[in-house]
């Protein structure tokens, strides 16, 4: 099987496995960090098909779906690329792009480090900030039932892994939480470019919230 056999085989998994996901993390962010991570790749010196797979399998069994266990993606994806023979060395760089790839918290520190992991974060990075960003924040938030602003809870911006992974606190507090700090954690020229233009128009997005919330327009 040729490489861009395996990848269309990949896309037609993934499509089928997350037909029913959440909206946030449905097949549509797979294709977007896909699209973004062939971006990216372009101006970076990394093997491609890596960066497909990867970016393709990123998601497929995202761990807060599953009660918090984070073993679940890399398994599902080593055994579907055991399936379509894919090189044992390809496998365990595709495992590790996934168990590294989310942000966890402040304190998360990362254990595994390559130039395609260092795409495919970027690629989807960029999907949780700017409008679709903002898009994807609320439609969680309505999903998990969370409030959207409460002014009397404060975001807490240096939680530990666990606590990141148990917050319930309001959609709002998930941008300074998160979102407003994804710009600073890009490991690409590519990547920092498009995540400072996101960056702002959330900054914007936040200013015109507070003030209607207010009443002030």
């Amino acid at each position: 099987m040729t490489q861009q056999e395996i990848i269309h085989k990949t896309q037609e998994f993934v499509q089928e496995t997350l037909k029913d996901a959440e909206g946030g993390h449905d097949w549509f962010h797979i294709l977007r960090v896909w699209n973004n991570a062939k971006l990216i790749a372009k101006s970076e010196e990394v093997n491609l098909f890596i960066v497909e797979l990867g970016a393709l399998l990123h998601d497929i069994a995202d761990a807060k779906f599953y009660d918090g266990d984070e073993t679940v993606g890399p398994k599902m994806a080593r055994e579907f690329l055991e399936e379509l023979e894919v090189s044992k060395e390809d496998i365990l760089h595709v495992e590790n792009i996934i168990t590294n790839i989310s942000y966890k918290g402040g304190n998360f520190n990362q254990t595994f480090t390559s130039g395609e992991l260092a795409v495919i974060q970027d690629a989807d990075r960029l999907d949780a900030i700017g409008a679709i960003g903002i898009a994807r924040c609320f439609n969680y938030g309505g999903f998990k039932n969370r409030a959207m602003y409460n002014p009397e809870i404060e975001p807490k911006l240096d939680m530990t892994k666990e606590e990141y992974k148990k917050s319930t606190a309001p959609t709002i507090n998930h941008f300074y939480e998160k979102l407003l700090q994804l710009k600073d954690t890009m490991n690409t020229e590519t990547g920092k470019k498009i995540a400072q233009e996101r960056h702002v128009y959330m900054e914007g997005f936040l200013t015109q919230f507070y003030a209607e919330w207010k009443g002030e327009l």
